[in-house]
C-alpha cells in the first residue's frame, strides 16, 4: 500500500493507493506548529478509521511546497510508519525534463501534476491547478516542461477583497445567476467568477499562440476548479485527484 501525499500551503492531500488503484483521499489543514506525534496519530487515526491496516503501508512519497512542517512531518513518517519518504525534488525520476532557467526553481506540485498531465492526457498539454496560488503549466510532446504561469488563487483574490475593504463582506464564491448583479453580494460573486473564467481563458489562449505547438490539450485540478472547468471550453478535462495520480506515477518510476 503507497501514502502519497501533496503539501500545499492550505492542505494536505492524503491518497492511498493499492498497487495502480486510488482508494481514497483525505484532507487536513496546514499548520507549521504541529508536532511529530501530531502528525502520525492524525494519520494513524484516519487510517485506521477507514479500515486500512497500517502495517500494510510500504512506502510514502511526498510533494511539498511548505518546507517548515517537513522535519516534523518527515519524523513522524518514519516513527509511526517506519519508511522513510520519497520527496519530489531534484534528482528523482519524472519521466519529463524541465526546460526552464532554473529547474531548481520549479515547485514539487508543478512536477508532479506536470507528469500526471503528461502521462494520463498526453502531450502537449497546459495543466492548470486551482490551489491558494493558481499555476498554468506547458509539456510539450516530448515531456519538456517549457514554462508557466503563476497567478493568485481564486480564494486568495477573494479574501484580499474582503480583507482589505472596510465595508465588503466575506462570501461564498460561486456563479450568480447573472453577471448583471444588483446588491453588494452578487456583485463580488460576479466579479470573482466572472473574472476568474476570463483569466483562466486569456492565459490558456496566450500559452497557446506562443509556444507555436498547435493542438495542446488542457487538463484542470484543485479545489475550485471544477466550477471554472464547467464553465468553459478553454479546458478539456477536469481531474480532481491529478496530483496524486502523479505522486503515484512518480513512485512507480522509482522502482
Amino acid at each position: 500500500m503507497l501514502v502519497a501525499i501533496d503539501i500545499g500551503n492550505t492542505d494536505f492531500t492524503i491518497g492511498i493507493f493499492k498497487g495502480t488503484k486510488l482508494c481514497d483521499t483525505f484532507r487536513m489543514r496546514t499548520k507549521i506548529n504541529r508536532t511529530s506525534d501530531e502528525y502520525g496519530v492524525f494519520l494513524l487515526n484516519i487510517l485506521q478509521y477507514k479500515g486500512y491496516d497500517v502495517k500494510e503501508v510500504e512506502d510514502v512519497i511526498i510533494a511539498s511546497v511548505v518546507p517548515a512542517v517537513m522535519h516534523s512531518f518527515n519524523s513522524a513518517i518514519i516513527k509511526y510508519f517506519g519508511v522513510k519518504p520519497i520527496h519530489v525534488g531534484p534528482g528523482i525520476r519524472t519521466g519529463i525534463r524541465i526546460g526552464t532557467t532554473n529547474p531548481k526553481e520549479t515547485g514539487a506540485d508543478r512536477i508532479v501534476d506536470a507528469v500526471a498531465g503528461y502521462e494520463i492526457y498526453g502531450g502537449p498539454v497546459i495543466v492548470v491547478d486551482f490551489g491558494t496560488a493558481t499555476t498554468y503549466d506547458l509539456v510539450t510532446g516530448d515531456g519538456t516542461f517549457i514554462g508557466g504561469v503563476t497567478s493568485p488563487g481564486i480564494r486568495t483574490s477573494a479574501n484580499a477583497l474582503w480583507q482589505q475593504t472596510a465595508k465588503l463582506p466575506e462570501i461564498e464564491i460561486r456563479k450568480p445567476q447573472s453577471i448583471l448583479a444588483k446588491d453588494t453580494v452578487t456583485s463580488m460573486q460576479a466579479g470573482l467568477f466572472f473574472g476568474y473564467v476570463g483569466q483562466t481563458e486569456y492565459i490558456i489562449r496566450k500559452m497557446k499562440e506562443e509556444s507555436g505547438l498547435g493542438k495542446i490539450s488542457v487538463v484542470a485540478t484543485g479545489g475550485l476548479g471544477k466550477m471554472i472547468a464547467l464553465e468553459t471550453s478553454y479546458i478539456d478535462y477536469y481531474d480532481a485527484n491529478l496530483t496524486l495520480k502523479g505522486l503515484q506515477l512518480i513512485y512507480e518510476k522509482q522502482k
